[in-house]
């Protein structure tokens, strides 16, 4: 949700943030709304001030026996009402076009994030690990021998559909070992408070961090209304809905483990085979609720707790600040970490970090009274994954495959495995 006030005081740098993102202007537009709007707004105002006015002189009126007077004074009065209704009616219908109009437009780019268009102009500014060199041909995670027993998509199929999966044995413990891996991490060294949320959220919830109302078609929505959350970015977030919180308060930092879904619409076609894109899949996200003046080094400190899970993993990765065509609607700035994948020789996405500034917020009505005693502001808001744990599963089989078909494990996961360092090529943990 935009600030309309800014939009007022500097129309040509709105519209010139949006057309970084390959949007039309559209300030000339909102101004004409909110103009109108406005003098609605005071020409209801002034019709209640002279229908209270002429309220009180139908006293005065009845009370002199001025029936001709009290007559006149009534129909005034009646009309002015109908009047004061019309106008406000007016304003609250122009009210809800301007809001309509300003929630569809994306947040605004920081000034400094890369221009382009879609991935190819996205600027890599970090680089670790040095991808592992094979003395044979390295295979999707699916195609390990040792892998295909615990990864089971054709029961998945039979179950539910396809991008689904079926995970057992091995497998299904090694998952659950790389959350709890992620979730004791972020507890005990990055400073964050784990937190359990629903999975199941109201319309205002998916609202407020921006995927309603333009991006419902790529969540699920259950008959009796709830919202099946894409990511617990939406719940964390919405823990501030509706909050005026003392600057004492913040930061906020959260972690949640939580099953996440999506529909992937407008994906058809793309990473059908395996595990990369499913429609049900766990993640380990992380949100932080700051002080303005605090969200990009914020982001800087969160972009780090997401790196340093991949290293201690073991697992290359490469981190890069997305141009504004690749940006998702509510960031102003995007860091993505890509893990690097042996069996499709390329990374791919494994975290992706946004700051929000006050957008969210403002969507969520979530402000902080400032501990110097002024009047209260929009805080900002933080999301990013660390990490999607199927992709981390992803990462792990195929950097840690043999030519045998076993899997090396991580030493990093011995404590949640039970000492286990290897899957063999006929899929025990060992």
């Amino acid at each position: 949700m935009h600030d309309i006030r800014a939009i007022r005081e500097n129309p040509a740098a709105f519209d010139a943030a949006l057309s970084r993102r390959g949007l039309e202007p559209v300030s000339s537009e909102i101004l004409r709304i909110d103009e109108d709007r406005r003098a609605a707004i005071l020409a209801a105002e002034t019709a209640q001030a002279d229908q209270n006015k002429a309220a009180k002189e139908i006293g005065k009126a009845k009370a002199s026996g001025d029936e001709a007077a009290f007559q006149k004074l009534r129909d005034e009065v009646a009309a002015k009402k109908a009047a004061v209704g019309d106008l406000q009616a007016r304003a609250k219908e122009l009210d809800e076009t301007l809001t309509t109009l300003l929630v569809g437009l994306p947040n605004l780019p920081f000034d400094d994030v890369p221009d382009g268009a879609d991935e190819a102009d996205n600027v890599e500014v970090r680089r670790w690990g040095t991808p592992r060199s094979f003395d044979f041909k390295p295979l999707e995670h699916f195609e390990i021998a040792g892998v295909q027993p615990g990864m089971d998509f054709e029961t998945a199929a039979k179950l539910s559909g396809s991008r689904f999966v079926v995970m057992s044995g091995a497998i299904a413990r090694l998952h659950r070992a790389l959350a709890q891996f992620m979730l004791d991490t972020h507890i005990s060294e990055n400073g964050l408070t784990e937190t359990w949320t629903p999975v199941l959220v109201r319309d205002d919830m998916m609202y407020g961090t921006g995927q309603l109302p333009k991006f419902g078609e790529d969540s699920y929505q259950t008959t009796n209304g709830w919202w099946l959350v894409p990511t617990a970015e939406v719940t964390l977030t919405n823990i501030v809905n509706g909050m005026t919180v003392e600057e004492s308060y913040l930061p906020r930092r959260y972690v949640a483990h939580t099953q996440c879904f999506r529909s992937e619409a407008g994906s058809a076609g793309r990473d059908t085979a395996g595990m990369l894109r499913q429609h049900q899949f766990e993640k380990v996200e992380m949100v932080s609720i700051t002080h303005p003046d605090k969200s990009r080094d914020e982001l800087d400190r969160m972009t780090g707790c997401a790196q340093r899970i991949l290293e201690k993993l073991g697992l290359p990765y490469r981190t890069v600040v997305l141009c504004v065509g690749d940006m998702g609607f509510g960031a102003r700035q995007t860091h993505d970490i890509e893990v690097w994948l042996p069996g499709q020789n390329t990374y791919r996405e494994i975290s992706s970090v946004s700051v929000c500034g006050d957008f969210q917020a403002r969507r969520m009505n979530a402000r902080f009274k400032p501990a110097d005693g002024g009047k209260p502001e929009y805080l900002h808001t933080l999301n990013g994954s660390g990490l999607a744990v199927g992709r981390c599963l992803i990462a792990v089989l195929e950097n840690g495959q043999e030519a045998d078909g076993s899997v090396t494990l991580p030493e990093a996961l011995n404590p949640w495995l039970g000492g286990k360092t290897r899957i063999s090529a006929t899929g025990e943990m060992v």
